[in-house]
C-alpha cells in the first residue's frame, strides 16, 4: 500500500518551487555579469593595444632623442635605463594580459557550468513536480482501497454475525439430534429385544409343536430384529461421526491396519487370507476415528474376498496428484463402476444382502470421518475383478506415503 500525501507535501512543493526560482534569478545575475565581464575584457584589450601604440611610438621618439642626445652618453644612459623599465612595465602589462585572458576563460567555464547546472536543476524540478503528481495519483488509489477495505470489514462483520447465528443454531440442532438419536436407541431397542426374546422363547420352549415352516418363520424373525438392531448401531455410529471431538496425532496407519487384520482373522480363522501391509506410513489423525476406518475397508475387503479361495488384502501408500494417498485393495467381487457414486450414501448397497450381508452404512461412515479429516475417498472396481478404496488426509504431519 503507498502511503498518503502527508498534510504539509503541498507547503514543501511550495517551498521548492520559490527555491528553484531564486537559483533561476542567480543564475541569470551570472549571465548578466558574465556580459560585463566580456564588456571589460574587450575595454582591458582595448587599453593594452593602445599600449602596444604607445610602446612604438615612444620607441619612435626614443630614437628621436638618442640622435638628440647622442653627445651626451650621460644623458644617453640614464634615458636607456629609463626606456629600460618603461619596457619592464609593458612586459608586465603583456602578462597581467594573459593572466587576464587565462581568468576570463575560467570565468566563461564557471558560467557554462552554472548554465548546465541550472539545465539539471530544471530537470529535477520537472522530476519533483511529477513526483508529486504521482502522490496525489496514488493518494486517491489508496483511499479508494481504504473505502473497500471499510466496505468488505462491514461485510465480514455481517457475515460473522451471520455464522455465530448459525453456530448457534447448529449447536441447538445437534443437542436436539442427540437427544433425538438416544431416544431413537431406547425406543427402538426395546421392543426389537421383546420381539427377539419371544421368538428365542417360542423356539425353545414350543419347538416341537412347531413345524419347520414355523421354525423357519422364528429364525427369519430373529434374523431380522438382529439385523435392525445392527442398523440401529449403525445410525448412531454415523450421527456421531459429526459431533465427536477429534485428538489428532502422529499415527502408525500400518499398526492400526495390522490389528484389524488379527482381528478380522480371529473370527474366521479357517479362512486362508493373506494380508500386505506397507510399514511406515504414518499421518496426523484421530487415532480412534482412523480406527473406525480401517474397520470398515478392511472388514469389506475382508466380506467381499469370502468366495475367493486364494484371498489377497493390501493396504499401502501412493501419490496422486501430488498429494499423498493411502488405498485399501482386495481381489474380491468388485462392483459395477457405473454405480460408485452411490458407495458412500447411507443405506446403498451394491449386492444382495443374502449374498454378502451388512447395512450399507459403514462407508458413509467412513467418508465423514475422511471428511473431518480434510481428505476425501473415492473408489475403482470392475465386477469380478476386486475394488480399490483410495483416501487422503490433511497434508498436516503426513509422513510416509
Amino acid at each position: 500500500m503507498v502511503p498518503a500525501l502527508a498534510p504539509g507535501a503541498d507547503r514543501d512543493r511550495d517551498a521548492i518551487e520559490i527555491g528553484q526560482r531564486a537559483m533561476l534569478n542567480i543564475l541569470e545575475d551570472f549571465a548578466a555579469e558574465k556580459s560585463g565581464l566580456e564588456s571589460g575584457q574587450r575595454a582591458m584589450l582595448n587599453i593594452l593595444d593602445d599600449f602596444d601604440a604607445e610602446k612604438a611610438r615612444m620607441e619612435g621618439a626614443q630614437r628621436a632623442v638618442l640622435n638628440i642626445l647622442e653627445d651626451s652618453v650621460a644623458e644617453s644612459a640614464q634615458f636607456q635605463a629609463a626606456q629600460r623599465s618603461m619596457l619592464n612595465i609593458l612586459d608586465d602589462f603583456a602578462s597581467e594580459k594573459t593572466e587576464m585572458e587565462a581568468a576570463q576563460g575560467a570565468m566563461v567555464n564557471i558560467l557554462d557550468d552554472f548554465s548546465e547546472e541550472k539545465g539539471r536543476l530544471e530537470d529535477t524540478q520537472r522530476a519533483v513536480l511529477n513526483i508529486l503528481d504521482d502522490f496525489e495519483t496514488e493518494k486517491s488509489k489508496v483511499e479508494l482501497v481504504n473505502e473497500q477495505l471499510e466496505k468488505e470489514i462491514d461485510e465480514r462483520k455481517r457475515v460473522e454475525t451471520q455464522i455465530q447465528g448459525v453456530n448457534t443454531e447448529l449447536l441447538a440442532a445437534n443437542k436436539e439430534l442427540e437427544a433425538f438419536s438416544y431416544s431413537v436407541s431406547h425406543d427402538l431397542r426395546s421392543p426389537l429385544r421383546t420381539i427377539d426374546g419371544f421368538s428365542l422363547a417360542l423356539l425353545e420352549d414350543y419347538a416341537d409343536k412347531l413345524d419347520e415352516d414355523g421354525r423357519d418363520c422364528l429364525h427369519r424373525v430373529r434374523a431380522a430384529t438382529q439385523r435392525m438392531g445392527a442398523l440401529i448401531d449403525d445410525m448412531l455410529n454415523l450421527s456421531r461421526m459429526t459431533r465427536i471431538d477429534m485428538r489428532l496425532e502422529s499415527t502408525d496407519l500400518g499398526a492400526i491396519a495390522r490389528s484389524v487384520a488379527v482381528e478380522l482373522q480371529k473370527t474366521q480363522p479357517e479362512r486362508q487370507v493373506e494380508f500386505r501391509i506397507e510399514e511406515g506410513l504414518e499421518a496426523f489423525v484421530d487415532s480412534h476415528l482412523i480406527r473406525i476406518v480401517f474397520d470398515n475397508l478392511l472388514g469389506n475387503a475382508w466380506k467381499f474376498t469370502s468366495k475367493r479361495d486364494s484371498a489377497l488384502i493390501e493396504f499401502g501408500g501412493t501419490h496422486c496428484d501430488g498429494k499423498s494417498t493411502y488405498y485399501v485393495w482386495d481381489n474380491g467381487a468388485g462392483f459395477d463402476p457405473t454405480y460408485a457414486d452411490r458407495l458412500f450414501g447411507a443405506f446403498q448397497r451394491l449386492h444382495d444382502k443374502n449374498e454378502f450381508p451388512g447395512t450399507g452404512v459403514g462407508l458413509a461412515t467412513v467418508q465423514r470421518i475422511i471428511h473431518r479429516h480434510g481428505g476425501r475417498i473415492w473408489a475403482e472396481s470392475a465386477v469380478g475383478k476386486g475394488a480399490t478404496f483410495y483416501f487422503t488426509l490433511s497434508g498436516t504431519g503426513q509422513r510416509g506415503a
